[in-house]
């Protein structure tokens, strides 16, 4: 049985201006990822890989095309709608793993779950299951300064995932760790593709996420240059 798409884009271009110039980072995308997929959108620097993915999480709005997250016309939405799909259906795990520095781990986990209303008591039970799950069982009361880069990411994927989201978006996630780091991450995020069937799209110029990855988008100057999709990696 087909699977439900998550996101839907086509003929996606994105413009820029620099001075007088006109940059086009993005030129005629069309790509589909549907529910459950690990798929990885590599390409170098300037291959338009970010920039497709801050689409994807209304972050920034297209030149052109069209661009559908769970069912959804992103230029239909406005800006409060889109910040409630940002909210309630994206998942966002960064680089730079981005946590509220005075927050402990369970309250940057929680964050979503507040800003969505969700009672205490739930939020305190999916909260303290999610971060066991994630391997921060002990460490809930610490601050982003008191854990080390792979404990913080490790927040993070928590706080992504917390709302149960269409997809999550994952921005170089394994940059800032060592190697080490970076597979146990990885591992984690396999799994939670397999048991939960969480949907990740990573934009990435790691050969460690490429490999695991069992749907290979390669970018160049702006443009899809192939799909592989392939069997999983152990």
């Amino acid at each position: 049985m087909p699977r439900k798409p998550v996101i839907e884009i086509s003929g996606v271009t994105k413009d820029y201006k620099q001075g007088a110039l006109s940059v086009q980072a993005l030129r005629g995308v069309d790509l589909t990822i549907a529910e459950g997929e690990f798929t990885a959108v590599c390409g170098p620097s300037g291959s338009g890989k970010t920039t497709l993915l801050n689409l994807i999480g209304a972050l920034d709005t297209p030149t052109a095309g069209t661009l559908r997250v769970d069912g959804r016309d992103l230029a239909a939405l406005g800006r409060q709608g889109r910040s409630r799909l940002r909210r309630d259906r994206i998942g966002f795990v960064f680089q730079a793993y981005n946590l509220m520095p005075v927050l402990t781990a369970y309250e940057n986990a929680e964050s979503v779950l507040a800003l969505q209303g969700v009672p205490e008591r739930e939020r305190r039970a999916r909260v303290a299951k999610l971060l066991a799950e994630v391997g921060l069982a002990g460490l809930e009361d610490r601050r982003p300064d008191q854990l080390s880069g792979g404990q913080q990411q490790r927040v993070a994927i928590a706080r992504a995932i917390a709302s149960d989201p269409a997809v999550v978006l994952a921005d170089e996630p394994t940059a800032n760790v060592d190697s080490e780091t970076a597979e146990h991450l990885l591992d984690l995020m396999q799994r939670l593709n397999r048991e939960r069937g969480v949907t990740f799209l990573f934009s990435t110029h790691d050969p460690r996420v490429m490999k695991r990855a069992r749907r290979l988008v390669r970018m160049v100057d702006g443009r899809i240059e192939s799909d592989e999709r392939r069997e999983e990696q152990p």
